[in-house]
């Protein structure tokens, strides 16, 4: 028997995927735990309705992303700090810091864990920080780290 799996099946396959199984196995197992429907011509449209809006969604999803983008590399976030005598901070700039910078001053909700640039900055100056805002698209954030008081 054709069905279409709704769950990841451990040896069988897939979500989403279109398998021959056994009719037992289908009818005693598959199908009771609503693990699969049966191949049916109404079946195929709905999974490829459901495929069409995934797809769709991700289109969206990269647009907003390429569009976020080009917004942050005309961004500078300016950070004081407190810094000593040759120019080193008392503490660092932490990737938390960056994102509530953006999101109160430039209105630009970015989580943290999007950032790839893990190593917290140290000193001041200016440096570039990139952040993977999709799969594929990296967006790069300017940071200017200034001496506080000034």
């Amino acid at each position: 028997m054709k069905v279409i799996l709704l769950k990841d099946v451990k040896k069988v396959g897939k979500k989403d995927q279109t398998v021959e199984v056994s009719d037992g196995y289908a009818i005693n197992f598959l199908l009771p735990n609503k693990l699969a429907v049966q191949v049916t011509k109404k079946s195929l449209e709905v999974l490829d309705n459901q495929k069409q809006v995934i797809l769709d969604n991700e289109t969206k999803a990269k647009e907003i992303a390429l569009q976020i983008a080009k917004q942050l590399e005309a961004i500078t976030v300016k950070i004081p700090m407190k810094c000593g005598k040759d120019g080193k901070l008392f503490g660092n700039v932490s990737l938390k810091k960056v994102e509530e910078e953006l999101a109160s001053v430039h209105h630009l909700t970015i989580d943290k864990r999007k950032f790839v640039d893990k190593s917290p900055i140290n000193s001041l100056g200016f440096f570039k920080l990139s952040i993977e805002l999709y799969k594929g698209v990296i967006g790069i954030v300017n940071v200017h780290v200034i001496e506080e008081g000034k």
